[in-house]
């Protein structure tokens, strides 16, 4: 059973911006997204965290890409919207924007000291379980768009 508490505003909490991603690669004719685990924790995420003083959206996310699943070489492909949600100990409201990248790295080094995050790479239609539900609903509601952006980049 999903736990839905998460998605419900209780009144008087702060609200906060965060940002991540979505990082797409191609190997062969498959699309392949990068989702991160932290140690030995058995379900994924998409990298994602909050914005630092004086960035924007966009940098906010590839910092946090970069922190969590250490990818740089990212090229940007879309907004893919806005998903809503309490934080994980429930002390903020997060608003958190998604993008679509897309990367010629298959790894890279997370360079966040404080977290024992590690990438993996999953074809876009057999995602692992992941730890929010939103995050795979922002997939399967943008998989074909995924896909006709993928392709138009690399045809």
């Amino acid at each position: 059973m999903i736990d839905d508490s998460f998605y419900h505003k209780p009144p008087g909490i702060k609200e906060s911006l965060a940002a991540g991603g979505i990082v797409v690669r191609l190997q062969e004719d498959q699309i392949l997204i990068a989702l991160v685990k932290e140690g030995d924790y058995p379900t994924y995420i998409l990298p994602k965290g909050s914005l630092e003083p004086g960035e924007d959206l966009q940098e906010a996310a590839r910092r946090e890409i970069e922190e969590e699943a250490g990818l740089s070489q990212l090229e940007f492909l879309a907004d893919l919207g806005v998903q809503e949600r309490l934080n994980y100990r429930r002390k903020a409201w997060k608003v958190i924007h998604y993008f679509l990248f897309i990367t010629l790295q298959d790894e890279g080094q997370p360079s966040d000291p404080t977290h024992s995050y590690h990438c993996e790479w999953f074809p876009v239609d057999d995602l692992p379980p992941m730890f929010w539900p939103e995050q795979k609903q922002l997939v399967d509601d943008n998989r074909e768009r995924i896909r006709s952006l993928v392709h138009k980049r690399t045809t």
